[in-house]
């Protein structure tokens, strides 16, 4: 059982820290000189924060479910849940620039001559702004859980 939660949790944290990662690059990308190859690379790296995302929950639920802790400590815990909800947060502000790194590429491609609008490209930047700000908040939650806060 010890080997199993390690392992989850080795997981977990390298799954955690390649979403920090994939939106800190999101956010260093989004700028004023968005060409067709830019939004590309903007579309696979979004691709990649959803499918790490979704990791992300199915390993975190496998760590629920099977570690050391038990599910009560989690279910139970208002830390654990702060967490949670900053997490889905994250992923709620997540789904404009998804979208309009889609639709940004999408018309690159078919207008070599596209420019992305200035105001949608503020915005989208503004989003990313706040996901890393929230994000923030994970790593702080997750500290005070690990010490035994909330329960």
């Amino acid at each position: 059982m010890d080997t199993i939660d390690l392992v989850l949790a080795i997981i977990h944290h390298l799954l955690v820290f390649s979403l920090a990662g994939i939106i800190g690059a999101e956010f260093v990308l989004v700028r004023g000189d968005l060409g067709a190859a830019t939004l590309k690379r903007l579309a696979g790296i979004d691709r990649h924060y959803g499918i790490i995302a979704a990791l992300i929950v199915v390993v975190g639920l496998c760590r629920v479910s099977f570690g050391l802790r038990g599910w009560e400590f989690y279910v139970y815990n208002w830390v654990f849940w702060a967490k949670m909800v900053a997490f889905a947060i994250v992923g709620l502000l997540s789904i404009l620039p998804t979208m309009r790194f889609l639709s940004w590429s999408r018309q690159a491609n078919g207008n070599p001559s596209f420019a992305v609008p200035a105001a949608e490209l503020a915005s989208v930047k503004n989003y990313v702004r706040a996901e890393r700000f929230i994000f923030l908040l994970i790593p702080v939650f997750a500290a005070a859980m690990a010490r035994g806060y909330g329960y």
